[in-house]
């Protein structure tokens, strides 16, 4: 066996995974963004970016039953400039 080959071997053998289920559509757009042949789509899913500063819904409920309904100055500016700065996702898998 040639040395690549082992490589390749031992590498795919020590790599942790997980399956997930996609749709068929989803499958299709992720075999479209690859940028060669043979690149993982882990390698394509790890590309893309999303917004680091969100908030969850139970984050949201965990401040209110905290705090109760009314937020303090700081908090109401951070609402609004999110609310102004507010654009709808990215399509990062437009034009693949």
């Amino acid at each position: 066996m040639r040395r690549l080959q082992l490589l390749c071997i031992v590498y795919n053998l020590c790599m942790p995974t997980k399956t997930v289920s996609v749709r068929i559509e989803a499958y299709e757009k992720l075999k479209r963004a690859r940028r060669y042949e043979g690149e993982s789509f882990s390698e394509v899913v790890l590309r893309a970016r999303w917004p680091e500063e969100t908030i969850t819904a139970r984050e949201l409920a965990r401040i209110y039953r905290e705090k109760g309904p009314f937020f303090d100055e700081k908090e109401l500016a951070r609402i609004e400039r999110l609310m102004r700065d507010d654009q709808p996702p990215e399509n990062k898998w437009a034009d693949r």
